[in-house]
């Protein structure tokens, strides 16, 4: 058995960055062993034991070997686990709004997805006003609830927790689908958040061009390490290591890069 809890994750997965970032505002980072899941291999058989037969990461192993999986899940467990400080609200009603308002992460999240996935360029617009239409949602919630902040509350918190490795990956709208919300009372606040978030100290795991780079496949369609065809390498691979290659090409729509021009064939 371990003396520490432990986390199989892929690093650059939004899932695994919401415990990070809650480990961070908890100041508690060392008390967790991430372990890292390569997602260009099938699941090694050990872990598939631990999880009995699922795949979805990060996946929570506590001392004694039981095993907790949902990343909403383990940020819970974790939350009463390491109770102080609290980062999820105290109050009855303002737990309660924190949970209506990342209930809307799943949609949020999944339109992202499905919007740089899309390989149909005559959907292209339809899918951009959709994920404005998700934005717009966010700006009236947060006006609802705190008008004149920067936050949900007073600071960045749960929700922002959640909510934030969501906005990191999505550089790559911004990168490969020229997607910025426009300069329109319907977006301010929701603009505000955003910022603010991308910025906090405790969220910097990643890097936009990080984002940009291991994304590729998603962009042309291949999600979770899958190959594209052509391809021997997903962009996904720990080595060559992101920042020794080159940015991809913007154009997602045009030819497909190889593996060579992604710079995945050097060491």
């Amino acid at each position: 058995m371990s003396s520490k809890l432990i986390v199989y994750h892929i690093p650059v997965c939004p899932f695994s960055q919401r415990l990070e970032i809650l480990l961070a505002l908890k100041n508690c980072r060392d008390h967790i062993d991430f372990q890292v899941i390569d997602i260009t291999q099938p699941r090694p058989d050990w872990l598939l034991k631990k999880t009995r037969g699922t795949t979805s990461l990060p996946v929570l192993e506590l001392e004694d070997g039981r095993i907790i999986k949902e990343s909403l899940v383990i940020l819970d467990y974790l939350e009463q686990r390491f109770l102080e400080p609290a980062i999820a609200q105290q109050d009855p009603y303002k737990r309660a709004v924190e949970g209506m308002f990342c209930a809307m992460a799943n949609d949020f999240g999944n339109m992202g997805y499905a919007y740089i996935m899309n390989q149909n360029l005559s959907r292209r617009e339809s899918l951009r006003w959709d994920m404005l239409k998700q934005f717009a949602r966010l700006n009236d919630f947060l006006l609802e609830h705190n008008p004149d902040g920067t936050y949900l509350f007073d600071q960045f918190g749960w929700a922002e927790t959640v909510f934030t490795p969501l906005l990191m990956r999505f550089w790559f709208l911004d990168y490969y689908e020229n997607f910025e919300l426009p300069d329109e009372e319907l977006y301010t606040r929701v603009k505000r958040w955003r910022e603010a978030c991308l910025q906090h100290p405790a969220a910097q795991q990643v890097t936009r061009d990080q984002i940009v780079t291991l994304y590729y496949d998603y962009a042309q369609g291949a999600g979770n390490g899958a190959l594209l065809p052509g391809r021997k390498r997903s962009s996904f691979v720990f080595t060559p290591d992101w920042r020794q290659r080159p940015l991809p090409p913007r154009n997602k729509y045009g030819d497909k890069a190889s593996d060579e021009a992604l710079g995945l064939l050097h060491s």
